[in-house]
């Protein structure tokens, strides 16, 4: 596997491009990328975050954070990374946020809650009434553990499971779980519903694990999994497969249109997607300015990478479209 210097760049192959220009409507969620460590390294990966990096938001634009959901009067917090918990205040802005009443979610790998420190985790997640957004490819152990390790998916269950025991994925708790599914290789994912339907039987069936909703999300051609394509002679076909199940109603829906994406230096970008590809957000530079403007009417900076959300079913960070 590449490290990250020796990653081949997908970005000059996408910048010239002919996806149509979209702007943004008023911010309603902020997503926060708390820094690229993580106790995972998987192929799929967009952000290349593993248990080398060291990449990690400091205390001055940490303490930005809830200044802005306020000034901005912002519905959602998304936390991401990395893994986003491995973040040492990461508690502490989770508690803020809810004190201001703003939706909190926490995309968590699930096997982070079986870390040394993590051990009361869950609970936490729980009393703050966190939505758990979980990365779980497969309800096979082998396609789970070829794209993220041995011994993941078992550890993944037992995450579910002690979810599950707290309140989580059952109907009227107010916990909500869902879980996230990425195609292992250089395809479009299948429709969601039905594949949700299949994951709901087979956890239930074998694991007596509960979950509200899938989310089914296009592998995006860049980073480690770009890289990945490249080297196999496979990343030309995998966007002209991009290209080809294009669907313009789509458009309307991409998260882009209300989320904005703040990396762990503070700098803005119109997605997570263009966060790893460092095209920053023409709008504003830096998390601070949102304290006094939002972003509404702003164009949005695409590429051809942009083609992965609006594929087929469409997909972004909550599913199909």
């Amino acid at each position: 596997m590449r490290s990250k210097d020796t990653m081949r760049a997908t970005l000059p192959l996408l910048e010239v491009t002919d996806f149509p220009a979209i702007a943004r409507r008023a911010t309603r969620t902020l997503q926060v990328n708390l820094g690229y460590r993580c106790n995972q390294r998987c192929l799929h990966c967009h952000v290349n975050a593993g248990p080398t990096r060291t990449e990690m938001m400091d205390a001055d634009n940490l303490a930005l954070i809830p200044r802005v959901l306020a000034a901005r009067g912002i519905d959602t917090l998304d936390l991401t990374g990395g893994a986003p918990e491995l973040h040492p205040q990461f508690r502490d802005l989770v508690r803020q946020a809810r004190g201001l009443g703003v939706k909190v979610i926490d995309r968590c790998n699930l096997t982070i809650l079986f870390e040394p420190g993590q051990e009361e985790l869950a609970e936490f997640l729980a009393a703050q009434r966190v939505e758990v957004v979980a990365s779980l490819p497969c309800y096979s152990a082998a396609n789970v553990d070829s794209q993220r390790g041995v011994g993941v998916f078992e550890k993944s269950i037992r995450a579910l499971q002690k979810l599950n025991a707290l309140g989580y994925g059952h109907d009227g708790s107010g916990l909500a779980l869902n879980l996230v599914y990425n195609p292992q290789g250089a395809s479009l994912p299948p429709a969601q519903a039905r594949l949700e339907a299949d994951y709901k039987r087979e956890l239930s069936e074998q694991f007596g694990v509960r979950f509200n909703t899938l989310f089914a999300l296009a592998n995006m051609p860049i980073n480690r999994f770009g890289s990945t394509l490249v080297s196999q002679g496979q990343f030309a076909g995998y966007l002209r497969l991009l290209k080809d199940n294009y669907q313009s109603a789509n458009l309307d829906h991409v998260m882009c249109r209300d989320l904005i994406s703040v990396d762990w230096r503070g700098h803005l970008y119109d997605c997570d997607f263009n966060q790893q590809l460092g095209l920053p957000a023409a709008s504003s530079g830096h998390v601070r300015d949102l304290l006094v403007a939002d972003v509404a009417g702003t164009p949005i900076r695409v590429a051809d990478h942009c083609y992965g959300c609006t594929a087929g079913q469409g997909s972004s960070c909550g599913g199909a479209l």
